[in-house]
């Protein structure tokens, strides 16, 4: 996976907290606002699924 830039960093963590302050804590309407979390925190980090040589196609990571 490529290196994340400083400025892109600072983007993404800016977005998670974003949407971390949606939150409601109610499962079912914060599920969509998670999974976007989820994907941002993914790139964040520079994480892919296990054993996988490709980008996940199932969460776009």
């Amino acid at each position: 996976m490529e290196q994340l830039t400083e400025d892109l960093k600072v983007k993404l963590s800016g977005e998670i907290e974003e949407l971390k302050s949606q939150l409601t804590g109610k499962l079912f309407e914060d599920m969509e606002i998670r999974d976007q979390i989820h994907n941002l925190e993914m790139k964040l980090n520079g994480v892919k699924p296990a054993n996988s040589e490709i980008d996940c196609i199932g969460c776009s990571s």
